[in-house]
């Protein structure tokens, strides 16, 4: 099985489209190369449509959802249920990172989990400690604390210059979900 010699860190961050899409991107370029990826999504149960095409990649691919958003629409804060489906999302992430079965670990919109209190940067830290050397870390999402670019290799922010939300479109299957 091919292996990496040396895993980096990535953070995929910003205000603009295309954190989760470049995550997803080199988990497919990974496949490519004989690689194996585990992709935990947090404050996503919907179902994206790159659940569909990842399940003909299963070999080489994993994704699992963990924890919902809708207390964002609410606009209150998670309740103990969602923040321990987070939990539990973190060490599930945890020990596939340490099984040594899989050479690229994303953590799908961990860092705007940590700004709505699902997750706090302790763990997130904690988590990129216990990271093995030859595996590769990809953390996406918004309002990444500035402590997480001190520990990251590769920090890439997003920047929305213009966006078809602004008049009026929505989400777009195939697009956007």
């Amino acid at each position: 099985m091919t292996k990496l010699k040396k895993g980096f860190i990535h953070i995929y961050t910003g205000n603009g489209k295309g954190k989760t899409t470049a995550a997803l991107g080199l988990a497919l370029r990974a496949a490519g190369a004989g690689l194996k990826s585990y992709i935990a999504q947090f404050m996503k149960v919907y179902p994206y449509s790159e659940l569909n095409s990842l399940k003909i990649l299963s070999d080489f691919i994993t994704i699992e959802q963990f924890c919902g958003d809708e207390f964002v629409y609410k606009k209150q804060l998670p309740d103990t249920v969602e923040i321990k489906k987070a939990s539990e999302g973190l060490e599930t992430a945890k020990s596939q990172m340490l099984s040594e079965n899989y050479d690229l670990i994303i953590l799908d919109e961990v860092l705007v989990s940590i700004y709505f209190k699902l997750l706090t940067v302790e763990q997130i830290i904690q988590f990129i400690n216990m990271k093995p050397a030859t595996v590769e870390l990809i953390l996406t999402g918004r309002y990444c604390p500035e402590v997480l670019y001190e520990k990251a290799d590769l920090v890439t922010e997003m920047q929305e210059r213009k966006h078809y939300y602004s008049i009026g479109i929505t989400s777009r299957k195939g697009i956007e979900s």
